[in-house]
């Protein structure tokens, strides 16, 4: 088993060229071998008490990028270091005790959610299936966390059908933060809610953060949510992260050009300040992952890309301190996208 000195690493979670591809090759004896690459090389790492946010189109890698860390799917390849320990290679007993303190809040609040039990139940399961608590305590502990969440204690006799999708979703948030976890992967949580109620949900996680001292890695397509609750932000393309930073600099300055056309696409309100012409678009459909373009896997869409975008792979690397990208130009000025007039982004 690999294991650090808790004093070698400053990170809770670190991910080392993770990688996860999915044999499509059709009977036992195709003679093509295809190989979807849902996650094809990746590194982060979540200091504890972050948010790192992951973002990027579907189909892009990132809700098989949480699977993987709570290691509902096996990685093909890599790393994935908890508090020092790689996950990859434990099983049995001492996986599920460190899955005590990682737990996942999933997209669909009412799929993930037993329709067969009681809302006491289902909140209370992982205190019973640890061994965390029963009796009097386990129902003290439930209804405390019921009130965490906003949920009124007369709910518990209830089942998932009779509530509302905001109501499921503060149900799974309650289950996901019984045991105390110190790491909580968030996958796509406020998608499937109304606007109104997504700023309540991520309120409340924002809250329950500081309460209970956790660290977030929130997975998500749509920038301004994971903007609002995010520390740094990862953004991936095509099963890799293309630029990783804190989410002021990702928004202010944009190295990435799929980066700068995901800012772009933010719908502006005020119509004095929307500039089509000068507005970056990323055009065109993302490539299939069993059989990505050579080169940077982004230039087919890349308005910039040249013959060494085709044919040369960039390294993901720190370009500023802090700010990492994967690309052979990155972009210099990321006024483009906040100013008030917007203009395209400028080389170096």
């Amino acid at each position: 088993m690999t294991s650090l000195n808790h004093k070698e690493t400053p990170y809770l979670l670190e991910v080392r060229n993770l990688k996860k591809h999915f044999d499509l090759s059709e009977g036992w004896f195709s003679r093509k071998k295809v190989l979807l690459k849902a996650v094809d090389g990746i590194d982060l790492h979540v200091k504890h008490g972050e948010t790192l946010g992951i973002v990027g189109e579907s189909g892009c890698g990132k809700s098989t990028t949480g699977n993987l860390i709570m290691r509902l799917l096996d990685a093909t390849e890599g790393e994935i270091l908890f508090e020092g320990t790689d996950l990859t290679k434990i099983k049995g007993e001492e996986l599920r005790k460190k899955r005590e303190n990682i737990q996942m809040i999933f997209q669909d609040p009412f799929s993930s959610l037993n329709p067969r039990m009681r809302v006491f139940d289902i909140i209370a399961e992982p205190l019973v299936t640890h061994g965390a608590a029963k009796g009097k305590q386990l129902k003290e502990q439930v209804f405390d966390l019921m009130d965490a969440v906003g949920l009124d204690r007369s709910y518990s006799k209830r089942y998932p059908h009779e509530f509302s999708g905001g109501q499921r979703q503060r149900i799974g948030i309650a289950r996901a933060i019984a045991l105390k976890p110190k790491l909580i992967i968030c996958d796509e949580p406020v998608s499937a809610l109304d606007v109104s109620i997504q700023s309540q949900i991520l309120n409340l996680m924002a809250k329950l953060q500081k309460e209970f001292d956790l660290t977030f890695i929130f997975i998500a397509h749509g920038l301004p949510a994971v903007k609002y609750i995010s520390d740094r932000i990862a953004v991936m393309y095509l099963g890799k992260i293309v630029e990783l930073t804190t989410k002021e600099k990702l928004f202010q300055k944009p190295m990435h050009p799929y980066t700068e056309g995901l800012v772009a696409a933010i719908p502006i309100p005020d119509p004095t300040l929307r500039n089509p012409d000068g507005k970056i678009i990323v055009k065109g459909d993302i490539p299939s992952p069993t059989n990505p373009p050579s080169g940077c896997r982004f230039h087919t869409r890349c308005a910039y890309a040249d013959e060494t975008c085709k044919k040369e792979t960039p390294i993901f690397e720190e370009k500023e301190e802090g700010h990492f990208v994967a690309c052979h130009y990155p972009l210099n000025n990321g006024k483009g996208i906040i100013a008030e007039k917007p203009v395209l982004a400028e080389r170096r």
